[in-house]
């Protein structure tokens, strides 16, 4: 059954530390099944069980995301055969590159992408419209926590913006390495 608004299911969280990993999330949407930054994880198990278990197979992917270009986001892209591929400039499809700015570029009915640099120039949040409010799904976070100053950041002055943006509309945050967040008073600017 599609559902009439998109669904944002976590596959796996990431994490940070000795090892690293990437959270995995799928979007439920009509007429699309869309994966975001299906990186680096302990096995790809805890991407493809997950998506089973909720009835889907990685050839029932159409689309992928990714946030930026980091290993630790893009490594399992291959899982998905099907799928379309967005990042910050184009769409990839077989052998076909279409070059798009990825602000407000619709990957389906309530899922649109926004230029968020900061983490890397060409770091970008995949927008939800759910049922309960707007999710961002997004690498101005690696967790709830922040870091409040990303030490990797290439623009720390763009990142602040962009998760002000985010901050301004969104209800809940799937952060690039963490857990998913409500966030509150207390979460980094």
């Amino acid at each position: 059954m599609v559902p009439a608004m998109p669904n944002v299911h976590v596959l796996t969280s990431g994490y940070v530390g000795p090892r690293t990993a990437s959270t995995v999330s799928l979007i439920e949407a009509t007429a699309r099944l869309i994966v975001v930054d299906p990186g680096m994880v302990s096995s790809r198990a805890v991407i493809l069980d997950p998506l089973f278990a909720l009835g889907h197979s990685p050839d029932d992917v159409t689309d992928v995301v990714i946030s930026h270009h980091h290993p630790d986001h893009t490594i399992n892209i291959a899982l998905f055969p099907n799928a379309r591929v967005h990042d910050h400039w184009a769409t990839y499809e077989n052998d076909l590159w279409t070059s798009r700015p990825a602000e407000g570029f619709d990957v389906a009915d309530g899922v649109t992408l926004w230029e968020t640099p900061g983490h890397t120039p060409q770091d970008i949040t995949t927008v939800v419209e759910e049922t309960g409010g707007l999710t961002a799904l997004t690498h101005l976070w690696w967790s709830a926590g922040g870091p409040e100053k990303d030490p990797f950041a290439t623009d720390p002055a763009a990142l602040h913006q962009g998760r002000e943006r985010v901050l301004a509309v969104a209800s809940t945050v799937i952060p690039g390495h963490g857990e998913m967040f409500q966030p509150d008073d207390g979460t980094p600017h």
